[in-house]
């Protein structure tokens, strides 16, 4: 039968049994499921994310920590500048009610770092011991002290250098020494405050923060405290009395 002849329903047979087996059967169970994960990018962004928190997480509280750490350093050396300051601009004989005046601000400034509580503030006067020979040299005159932290001065106690020449060179650590004028006396600060982070321990152990300051009296003359409102010991600010307020 030629083309021109052939029927309208003839029916051609496929070309060949290859094109029957190119149909593709659908892929169920496991591989399928991953096939589909695989290329499934719904919900990347937070994967991302919670991959990432291990990392994000403590570097987070490193950066908290360290701002409330330099905070911590920079209020307490402003106070410890204050006290020296503070006290020596009492231009007459200072009295203990100034002396109390000067702890009470600096409580006052420190009072969100509890420093009544962790630190220790202590002031020195400090003037030459009118001494000669080998037994020239310095003294502390007198000295106060604010907070409850359990702490004396490095460099000696009220009387110190009085009659030897155990402060010859001044007072202060090694290289800082500070000499006093003659006729005049030098208010010497020693601050010290037991730190607490904010975060766990284990990323930032507690540590001691430490801050000096002198200031040399402005005007009169170097002497014991008066005590013209006959305050008791504990309002004296005696460095045998320790209080957070």
């Amino acid at each position: 039968m030629t083309d021109r002849a052939r029927p309208k329903f003839f029916v051609e047979p496929p070309e060949s049994a290859e094109k029957m087996k190119k149909v593709k059967t659908p892929v169920t169970g496991p591989v399928s499921h991953f096939r589909r994960l695989g290329s499934d990018t719904s919900g990347l962004a937070m994967l991302e994310f919670a991959l990432s928190m291990p990392l994000l997480i403590p570097l987070c509280f490193v950066g908290i920590q360290t701002a409330d750490y330099t905070l911590a350093n920079m209020r307490l050396s402003q106070i410890s500048s204050m006290v020296a300051d503070n006290a020596g601009r009492v231009r007459r004989a200072i009295d203990e009610t100034d002396i109390d005046e000067v702890m009470i601000a600096a409580r006052l400034a420190g009072a969100s770092l509890k420093l009544g509580e962790r630190g220790r503030i202590i002031l020195s006067s400090v003037e030459p011991n009118g001494q000669s020979g080998g037994n020239a040299g310095q003294k502390i005159t007198w000295q106060r002290c604010f907070g409850m932290k359990n702490v004396a001065s490095a460099f000696g106690a009220e009387g110190a250098g009085a009659t030897n020449s155990s402060l010859a060179q001044g007072i202060g650590p090694t290289g800082q020494r500070i000499v006093a004028p003659a006729n005049s006396a030098v208010l010497y600060v020693e601050l010290q405050y037991d730190y607490q982070p904010v975060v766990p321990d284990f990323l930032f152990a507690p540590r001691t923060i430490t801050y000096r300051s002198a200031y040399s009296k402005r005007e009169g003359i170097a002497t014991y405290p008066t005590n013209l409102a006959s305050l008791v010991a504990p309002q004296r600010r005696l460095c045998s009395v320790r209080s957070a307020t």
